[in-house]
Formats: C-alpha cells, sequence, structure tokens
C-alpha cells in the first residue's frame, strides 16, 4: 500500500476511535453502562490498530487484545494509562457476550462507567499525541 493510502487509513483507525468514544459518551448518558465500557474497549482497540498499522506497515490484525495490539505497536504506555488497558483487556469478552446479563449490570454500574470512560479518553489523547501519529 503507499503511503497515502496508508495515512489514509491510519486516520480512519483514529476516526473510529474517537466515533466509539463519543458512543461510549451517549451510551453513559442513557445508562447503558456495560456499554459504555464496551465502547471504551473499542475506543482503546481502534487507535491501538493505527498504531499497529504504521509500525508495521500494513493492516493490522483481527484481533482485540489490546496488550498484544500495544505490543505489536512497540508502545511503551505509561504505568498510570496502561492500568486501565489492563483492565478493559479483561472486560472485553464479558461485555461483548455476557454470561449472565443481570449480574454483569451491577458490575458495571454508572460509577464504574463514568470512571473507565474518563480513563480511556486520557489513554485515547495519549495514543492521539504520540510522536508517530500526531506526525500524520
Amino acid at each position: 500500500m503507499d503511503r497515502e493510502k496508508r495515512v489514509k487509513s491510519i486516520r480512519n483507525w483514529i476516526a473510529g476511535a474517537d466515533y466509539d468514544l463519543d458512543t461510549a459518551k451517549h451510551m453513559l448518558k442513557t445508562g447503558r453502562y456495560l456499554y459504555v465500557v464496551f465502547m471504551c474497549h473499542l475506543t482503546l482497540e481502534k487507535a491501538l490498530k493505527a498504531h499497529v498499522e504504521l509500525h508495521e506497515d500494513k493492516f493490522p490484525p483481527k484481533i482485540h487484545d489490546l496488550v498484544r495490539l500495544a505490543d505489536r505497536a512497540g508502545l511503551i504506555i505509561p504505568e498510570d494509562l496502561n492500568r486501565i488497558v489492563l483492565e478493559l483487556n479483561q472486560a472485553s469478552i464479558p461485555t461483548r457476550y455476557p454470561e449472565d446479563l443481570q449480574q454483569s449490570l451491577t458490575v458495571y454500574t454508572n460509577d464504574y462507567a463514568a470512571k473507565v470512560l474518563q480513563e480511556t479518553e486520557e489513554v485515547l489523547q495519549w495514543l492521539k499525541a504520540h510522536p508517530r501519529i500526531a506526525m500524520l
């Protein structure tokens, strides 16, 4: 893929991450807390895939593991930000496919979802400000 198409693809990943974060904000307002967490995971997944594509110079793999994506991108995420990456990585399957919806709804509360959303936004800002992405 030529550079222009690669840059367009990377920018598209970032635009998707921004869109998903905005969706998470709307889900918080409507009380859909499980989906706030799900969309936060998706936000970071897309931002990390932008980094993977830039780092590997090819379309990123179709995986959802945030830790593996960060590793493939060659990123060292600061410890204070990496905590939410690890937390969301663990929430990926339960928020996509809850075994017990009612029980999940007691775990993913308004307070928890609001905290996850705020921390996800901080990680996204860091990923977007990273010199590799910011220069595009």
